[in-house]
């Protein structure tokens, strides 16, 4: 292998697209040095941390046959050697300036340190021959020795423009990690441009005939004024005037400025031979493009209170004085500043926000939008969007939050608990990576663009500057990164809170203590001295939990205060929140996940019942943060609770394990139905699902203390057979044990199913489950738990006709499915009678209703506030549609089931009862079933009767959908109903 081959390997090795030619110009450059060409020198071992060696090396040709001593002596020094390496293997363009201009090679040698802003400007200045005139204005060319004409003052700046760039890039791309530093790069990339506006005034005002009668003030805005600029951007401006003595008119000195803004632009924004700057845009001014270049502070502040969109306010977060007379830009920002802090609370204002955004992202040609890094979706401007939103919505109140840099607000809102921690770093990393990622692109030819390349090598020179090696890693971390900015951007820009508290006026945020209890007394609470008291307790202090309590606080009120009972809310919030103080998830979700917020704030304010549920499993809370608020499926629940069972060695842990399951279920079914996600038939089938997975848990741990444990049923009884329950209900049922075993066999299972009822009935901190056998054979004086032969012989020999009408709801509950399968087709004549009742059987089941409905309403209460026994309430549909299966089952199949609404659709499709009648019934029996479990929800006590109250009343109303004040409307429906229901029960069971 001859020499030439064995360079060109190495160098392959270390990075170069063609390896002979680049061995070609090792040679070259080798030769012109003066250097041994026969090996590679030390400074080429850089070359494997070049982005481009290719183009690395023509760029040292180019440099070397300008300047052989000077390309020696840098490449002769390690660290010089690396900076120039890498420099040129990022930037051609600025390697075509090298060797054009070889002096500007001190700026790679020089300490790569960042030069104060003054030093900058300074340098700049001495290159025009800058300096005050007798008015104190800078003007180019009062230097005697530095005299020279405009256009040749221009190039000057340009020239100096590379220098100084030549040098940040240096620096920049020594760095060991340039993400670290590139808030500084661009901060010092600020400062560069804030000399050159001021340079190019300076070059203006000597080309400007009276320039002395205007103080003209140019206020960066953008990137430039957050001093977080690129290498290649706009240079976004706005100028103020005013005239510089009493004796020139405002007239004139904006006539005078206008022409001084031109010229600095022209000067800025012109390409020559020596090269061009940076455009300079003043479109973000008032009126854009169409308004005059110039206003004074007077037109301005007219336009600003008057005229200016939302938008434009969000655009002068920016704005800071960057060159001219900077009191004069002071005077502005401090003009406007009021304004921009108060736009977070316009109407419309977070709608307006988001819809731009949406507009920016959706006017990217479908061609980019997969390598828009700046205007994409998971880009630079959905970072930015994000953190000025919350710097807009919060900054009203938090000063701290009022930063012009996106990383230092992103740092502020986390400090103050505005953003979590976790997606502040993810913002934080991801921004700092596709700046990157925009600085390295426009280094290569210093040209303007955000859009990843759709060439190879391209690809392959933006992953190695990154530290990356392949086009296909570097196409993988955008993507990556993009989907965890889109990620934090979906959770904190379209958050619901963050649109609430922009509703919330600024002096609301801000009340004395008198004008808070007032405030809180006009929002509904009763005692606003105890909730000032609860606020207080959470919101006091330093801590990041009371600083995020802080935040939330205002628009929490405002949700509570959407409940019927805001007092009885707010104590429940503090309790709930103390009692998960110290949790990590507890405040982030509440702040960033979705909905989370206002659906606590409602449902405390709303359900003493939830309330008690969250008292005692306050972690229970996080099913708040789930969108499917659906019940579970009973296979579901019972696989869980299977699980959460075997975990633990004894029985009652293991039942405690299981009823913890219920509780949060049982929350999930009681939060859906205060967000109306459910209606009451699914309520009802949630809450029987539940219950047949929770006995079947238990029957299957309590099992486990006998040895060979008999196979026992579980026949569901009453609302539960009828997949009807409601919070109140108690689990009826009957227990049916195989015949094999015997006497022993039924005695073990009566010592089973007695532990599994005392488990679940047990009083505890989870809401208890009684399982009820008193519709078992000979009711309570029966056996608990019967053989199935035992069973059968009953049935046949002894039944009464209430027992086969409680057997109309009988259905599998737990356990064995054979033995309540064979147990309920045994009884299925009785169910389902041939020839239907008797007119014996249909008196008797008459008696026992009226005397039902004489024993079971209580003294003193009216029969139309009982939702059960009262006329036209739940009894009279139940009773009504049961006698028509006993009267006519056997003959329509429909009717053949355990539901009372299906049982009722059966008879209207079988003409057993008219539309009318049908309507009535279903609409009773539905409404009525919504009310009472209305009721347990409100109070959190179970009851029949509709309360007196007027607060309950009124929660109950609200959580019906009749709204505020509707609580005589309660009343007035259930009349309504129970009269049209009452009529169809007369005409259909009684007649």
């Amino acid at each position: 292998m001859d020499r030439t081959t064995t360079i060109a390997a190495e160098l392959a090795r270390r990075g170069a697209a063609d390896g002979p030619r680049a061995a070609g110009l090792h040679d070259t450059i080798a030769q012109l040095l003066d250097a041994a060409p026969g090996s590679l020198a030390a400074w080429e071992d850089h070359l494997e941390e070049c982005a481009d060696v290719d183009m690395a090396l023509f760029s040292l040709v180019d440099i070397a046959e300008a300047a052989p001593g000077a390309t020696a002596a840098a490449l002769s020094e390690d660290a010089v050697a690396r900076r120039l390496v890498r420099l040129l293997g990022v930037s051609s363009e600025l390697g075509r300036h090298l060797a054009s201009h070889p002096e500007d090679l001190d700026q790679v040698v020089r300490e790569p340190v960042r030069m104060p802003a003054d030093r900058i400007a300074a340098d700049l200045l001495a290159e025009v021959g800058a300096a005050p005139d007798a008015d104190g204005f800078l003007v180019a060319g009062q230097d005697p020795a530095r005299q020279t004409d405009p256009d040749r003052g221009a190039d000057l700046l340009r020239l100096a423009n590379r220098r100084h760039l030549v040098r940040i890039a240096s620096r920049d791309v020594d760095a060991s990690e340039c993400a670290e530093i590139l808030d500084d790069i661009a901060a010092e990339l600020a400062d560069l441009a804030d000399a050159i506006i001021e340079t190019a005034l300076a070059l203006a005002r000597a080309q400007t005939p009276g320039h002395r009668d205007a103080r003209l003030a140019v206020v960066a805005m953008g990137k430039c004024g957050a001093q977080e600029l690129n290498y290649v951007s706009d240079v976004d401006v706005i100028h103020i005037a005013e005239p510089a003595r009493p004796d020139v008119s405002t007239e004139r000195a904006v006539t005078v400025a206008a022409k001084l803004a031109g010229t600095l632009t022209r000067i800025c924004s012109a390409r020559s031979a020596a090269g061009t700057i940076w455009q300079v845009d003043a479109a973000l001014r008032p009126e854009g493009n169409a308004g005059p270049l110039v206003r004074t502070l007077d037109s301005m502040a007219t336009y600003y209170r008057n005229w200016a969109k939302n938008w434009e306010f969000q655009a002068l977060m920016k704005a800071r004085p960057m060159a001219g007379d900077r009191d004069l830009g002071g005077q502005f920002c401090e003009l406007v500043s009021p304004m921009v802090w108060s736009v977070g609370e316009k109407e419309q204002f977070v709608a307006q926000t988001r819809a731009m955004r949406t507009r920016v992202v959706s006017l990217i040609p479908a061609r980019e939008k997969d390598r828009e890094i700046k205007l994409g979706s998971g880009g630079l401007r959905d970072v930015e969007f994000t953190i000025q939103l919350l710097q807009l919505v919060h900054g009203r109140h938090d000063e701290s939050l009022r930063q012009r840099s996106t990383l230092r607000a992103l740092a502020a809102l986390a400090a103050g608990g505005y953003i979590s921690r976790g997606d502040a770093e993810h913002l934080d990393t991801a921004y700092r990576l596709e700046r990157l990622m925009e600085h390295r692109l426009q280094l290569f030819q210093l040209r303007r663009t955000h859009l990843l390349p759709t060439d190879e090598a391209g690809l392959r020179r933006l992953a190695r500057s990154l530290g990356l090696h392949t086009p296909q890693e570097v196409t993988g971390v955008w993507r990556a990164t993009s989907r965890a900015v889109l990620r934090s951007h979906n959770r904190v820009f379209y958050s619901p809170l963050v649109e609430a508290v922009a509703r919330i006026p600024s002096q609301e945020l801000r009340l004395t203590p008198q004008a808070a209890e007032d405030r809180m007394r006009a929002l509904g609470f009763a005692d606003p001295r105890s909730a000032l008291r609860h606020i207080e307790a959470l919101t006091q202090g330093t801590t990041r939990a009371k600083r995020i309590q802080a935040q939330l606080m205002p628009v929490m009120l405002e949700w509570l205060a959407n409940g019927p009972n805001p007092d009885a809310g707010m104590l429940a919030f503090r309790r709930v929140s103390e009692s998960l103080g110290e949790s990590h998830w507890y405040l982030r979700a509440l702040r960033d996940e979705g909905a989370m917020a206002q659906r606590l704030a409602f449902v405390l304010s709303t359900s003493r019942y939830a309330t008690e549920i969250l008292d005692h499993a306050p972690e229970t809370v996080q099913i708040l943060v789930e969108e499917d608020l659906v019940p579970r499926g009973r296979d579901d629940i019972l696989r869980e609770m299977t699980a959460v069972a075997a975990r633990h060695e004894t029985v009652e842990d293991a039942v405690t394990a299981v009823r913890a399951v219920r509780r949060r279920e049982l929350f999930r079914i009681v939060v859906a139905n205060i967000l109306d996600r459910i209606d009451v038939l699914q309520t009802a089938a949630g809450l029987s699902d539940l219950a047949g997975a929770t006995v079947d848990a238990a029957l299957e741990t309590v099992s486990r203390e006998v040895d060979q444990p008999p196979r026992i049923g579980v026949v569901a009884m009453g609302r539960w057979g009828g997949g009807e329950m409601s919070y109140a209900s108690d689990a009826d049922a009957m227990f049916v044990v195989e015949d094999a075993g015997g006497a022993e066999a039924v005695t073990a299972a009566t010592r089973i199913v007695t532990r599994v009822r005392s488990l679940l009935g047990a009083a505890g901190p989870d809401p208890k489950l009684d399982l009820d056998a008193g519709l078992r054979p000979e009711g309570r004086s029966g056996a608990m738990v019967r053989s199935l032969s035992s069973y059968r012989a009953y049935y046949r020999r002894w039944s009464s006709t209430w027992e086969s009408q409680a057997l109309l709801r009988a259905r599998h509950g737990a356990g064995d499915r054979e033995l309540t399968a064979a147990l309920l087709d045994s009884v299925s004549h009785l169910r389902w009678p041939p020839g239907g009742l008797t007119a014996g059987q249909l008196g008797e089941i008459r008696k026992l209703k009226a005397r039902m409905e004489a024993e079971r309403i209580p003294r003193g209460v009216s029969p139309h506030r009982h939702l059960k026994m009262g006329p036209g309430g739940l009894a009279d549909v139940e009773w009504t549609i049961q006698v028509m299966q006993l009267q006519h089952a056997a003959e329509v199949e429909g009717l053949q089931t355990t539901s009372t609404v299906r049982a009722l659709q059966a008879a209207l499709d079988a003409g057993l009862l008219s539309d009318t009648q049908d309507v009535a019934l279903q609409v009773a029996w539905r409404e009525a079933s919504r009310m009472r479990n209305a009721i347990l929800i409100v109070s959190g006590r179970a009851s029949d009767v509709i309360p007196t109250d007027p607060k309950e009343l009124d929660g109950i109303a609200r959580l019906l959908g009749l709204g505020l004040g509707a609580s005589a409307q309660v009343m007035e429906n259930h009349l309504r109903r129970c009269r049209l229901a009452s009529k169809a029960v007369d005409q259909l069971f009684w007649s």
